[in-house]
């Protein structure tokens, strides 16, 4: 089974991420900027959480707050669930799936180098099905 780090060394390097005391409106259209739908939220350069579009959505949206007034740090999600390196996609899927939720920051020594998403996850375990078959079909066919 693939792990986190293999995850992270197929996708570009970097991750985008937000400051707690940005408006939410910049958050959004970062995620827009970019196609993602989560962004890890920093206090102080240090994790403080994430922000999604599901945040987004519940908690200004729905509450009729204004995105250039309200505070990221008021609609992130935390504490922020998250992963190591070390960890497999399968550990990822039955957290995910576990907590409900779609991002994962991975976080090394306290910093964060990147972020995994579903996608990235069933990603992984189709290739590594689709090998699985052919190797099944090179054994079979001697």
């Amino acid at each position: 089974m693939r792990t986190v780090r293999q995850l992270l060394d197929d996708k570009p390097a970097g991750v985008y991420t937000v400051n707690a005391d940005d408006p939410v409106r910049a958050a959004i259209q970062l995620m827009a900027d970019h196609f993602i739908g989560a962004l890890p939220v920093l206090r102080d350069g240090r994790l403080a959480g994430i922000v999604s579009e599901r945040d987004y959505a519940r908690k200004v949206v729905l509450l009729g707050r204004n995105s250039a007034e309200t505070l990221v740090g008021t609609i992130m999600s935390a504490p922020v669930i998250h992963v190591a390196p070390h960890n497999t996609v399968n550990d990822c899927m039955l957290l995910m799936t576990d907590r409900r939720i779609r991002h994962l920051p991975v976080v090394e020594g306290g910093e964060l180098i990147g972020v995994i998403s579903i996608g990235d996850c069933v990603k992984a375990v189709i290739d590594e099905q689709r090998h699985e078959i052919e190797d099944l079909r090179r054994y079979i066919a001697g």
